[in-house]
């Protein structure tokens, strides 16, 4: 057995695209346990970009099984458009899974999406994409599973009481329009015969493919800091992007993780509302956001960006038990005289080495810097450990020594061959 997990431990935005991309090559199943299509992952093979939202990274090899697991609300037409996208550049989508028991996002979860941010005196900054309203529908038990697709005049009536309810609140509460019924039914009709294939029950797919030592590799959007539960709250997305999601989101048991991949963006990115401790407002975070290509992919819009919080990475850490780290976009950095690093937060005269709960708390925090000095060097054309620079392996070893995790690979590009390898991840 071998079973391998790819958080992000910051804001999201680290690369773990790409990183599921390589792992993948060595995959039979690849398994998205949560999220939506509110993620963004771009993974560049041969110099040829593919942009994925709710698609498992490693769709791109075509002999491994992904699934969308258990854990995800899927929109069956933002699948669908990606799926086309794939197969007009020549791919296969013929090993593509939904799970039965996965949450179908609807559009009237996007409207309410965004009838309520529009609403809101404190507000979040969402994609729009209806990933809140659905995890909320999941959990009150008012959400339609793709199960209940199958049988399409069972779902009309699932979809009309919900509808129904839906409607009174966007009129009533929100004062917007009402949904069409019939329109919904006919663009769902539409999709039937292309979806309804790729539905199985895959919690039995997942368990046996372990039990028969089959590699699965497990992959989570967003990241650490936007978990529901231990994130930025309530800056948060809906779920759980971590190696303990896993366990719900794709029904393995927590003693059958054996590897946890942490991706760490070598500096810090946010995209949407709430506290950033080490966020640079001047010339110093545009000129990252420029040479970074820091805009989402999903929405298009610029990221916020900073110098790295390593407190992040050490609460992704005890999140999720890292066992490796992988350093996306290091050489970003390249040609900075000087680079810092936040090790510590002083909120009202108090050092915290940890990150309070309270965001108010975190508002007021001032960053605690280590300086290292820059190494003005272009490093994206090396291959191996030896040719780094000594300033960027003095960068990589406090990042090893401040997290306690060992550092398995650096990527120093955007194309799945940029990284250099330092220790092989099983």
């Amino acid at each position: 057995m071998s079973s391998q997990v790819v958080v992000g431990t910051q804001w999201g935005d680290e690369g773990k695209g790409k990183i599921v991309d390589v792992l993948a090559e060595k995959a039979d199943m690849i398994v998205r346990f949560q999220g939506g299509d509110n993620a963004g992952h771009t993974v560049i093979v041969n110099g040829k970009k593919h942009v994925l939202h709710l698609l498992p990274s490693g769709v791109l090899h075509e002999e491994a099984t992904c699934i969308i697991g258990p854990g995800v609300v899927c929109n069956p037409f933002v699948l669908l458009k990606e799926m086309e996208q794939l197969e007009k550049d020549g791919l296969s989508t013929k090993h593509i899974i939904i799970s039965d028991r996965a949450q179908m996002l609807m559009p009237y979860h996007q409207y309410q999406d965004e009838l309520e941010e529009q609403a809101a005196s404190n507000k979040i900054g969402t994609t729009k994409r209806g990933i809140g309203p659905c995890y909320a529908d999941k959990y009150a038990r008012h959400g339609i599973r793709f199960h209940e697709f199958k049988d399409f005049e069972h779902f009309k009536v699932r979809l009309k009481d919900c509808l129904d309810f839906k409607n009174k609140l966007f009129t009533a509460v929100y004062g917007g329009k009402a949904m069409d019924y019939d329109k919904m039914v006919a663009d769902f009709e539409a999709i039937y015969d292309r979806i309804v294939p790729m539905i199985q029950e895959t919690t039995h797919l997942v368990n046996e493919a372990l039990d028969e030592d089959k590699t699965v590799l497990f992959e989570g959007a967003q990241a650490a800091m936007l978990d529901i539960n231990y994130g930025t709250y309530p800056y948060v997305t809906s779920s759980s992007p971590t190696s303990a999601g896993v366990t719900t989101g794709a029904c393995i048991a927590p003693s059958r993780i054996q590897t946890v991949v942490g991706v760490v963006k070598a500096y810090s990115t946010r995209v949407g509302e709430g506290p950033f401790v080490t966020e640079l407002l001047d010339e110093q975070g545009e000129w990252i956001r420029e040479h970074g290509g820091e805009y989402g992919a999903t929405t298009g819009r610029p990221r916020r960006c900073g110098w790295l919080d390593l407190l992040t990475v050490k609460h992704a850490n005890l999140m999720s038990g890292l066992t490796d780290i992988v350093i996306t976009k290091i050489d970003v950095l390249d040609g900075l005289d000087e680079i810092k690093v936040c090790v510590g937060y002083e909120i009202d005269g108090k050092e915290y080495n940890y990150i309070p709960s309270d965001q108010a708390d975190v508002a007021k925090a001032k960053p605690i810097y280590k300086t290292f000095k820059g190494w003005k060097t272009d490093i994206t054309k090396m291959t191996s450990v030896d040719q780094l620079p000594q300033e960027c392996l003095d960068y990589v070893h406090f990042i090893e020594e401040f997290t306690g995790v060992r550092v398995s690979m650096i990527s120093v590009g955007p194309d799945r061959v940029n990284n250099i390898y330092v220790h092989e991840i099983k």
